[in-house]
């Protein structure tokens, strides 16, 4: 049986109508920059590299990747990263390793004056649970380019979130910034001559 051409069309014209009445939303890392703290007392400039975050294959994906039960896990086509993920961590990270550094990320720039540190992200696990946690396990490591054994460690972190995917986002958002407050204490106590992992 030939169907006419007309109900064709209009089939075709309802399919898009559903593809369109479904919003992308989209998502970032990087939380918003606080308010400036006041100046700091002049001290050395203590600068850093950071080097492109390794990310579990399982969630580098354009789509967020939330588990389901204790083996099942989504990927969520209508919301997305705004950048690939391993990008989005590690401009997280960056952002907040300056806030609590005080210094510079000098990744790509030509080299200068003052101590510089290098610091490798490995992330093992990045799960998303909605109205449940947000948890990164990461491997990490910190050396000055000067010279000096690297000082490598291993931290994990889980935060509590509500309901809602901006919950989730925002859950990463303060693991990833704990997670830069372990690594710029050491990374603070590596340039004072200490080589010690933070606990947890």
């Amino acid at each position: 049986m030939i169907r006419p051409r007309h109900s064709v069309a209009a089939v075709l014209a309802a399919a898009l109508a559903a593809c369109a009445s479904a919003p992308m939303h989209y998502y970032t890392l990087v939380a918003p920059a606080p308010p400036a703290p006041a100046p700091a007392a002049a001290s050395a400039p203590l600068r850093f590299e950071l080097l492109p975050v390794g990310i579990p294959a399982q969630v580098d994906q354009p789509q967020l990747v939330v588990r389901e039960g204790g083996q099942g896990v989504a990927v969520l086509q209508g919301r997305r990263w705004i950048a690939p993920l391993a990008d989005e961590v590690r401009g997280a990270l960056s952002a907040d390793l300056s806030r609590e550094l005080g210094a510079q990320d000098v990744t790509g720039l030509p080299a200068g004056n003052g101590p510089v540190l290098r610091i490798k992200v490995d992330l093992r696990r990045f799960d998303s649970v909605p109205g449940r946690y947000a948890l990164i396990d990461a491997t990490w490591s910190v050396r000055a380019l000067q010279g000096g054994a690297p000082l490598a460690c291993t931290s994990r972190v889980e935060e509590n979130v509500g309901e809602g995917f901006d919950a989730l986002v925002a859950g990463h958002q303060r693991a990833l910034a704990a997670l830069a407050a372990g690594i710029a204490g050491a990374a603070r106590a590596l340039a004072a001559g200490q080589a010690t992992c933070p606990a947890g």
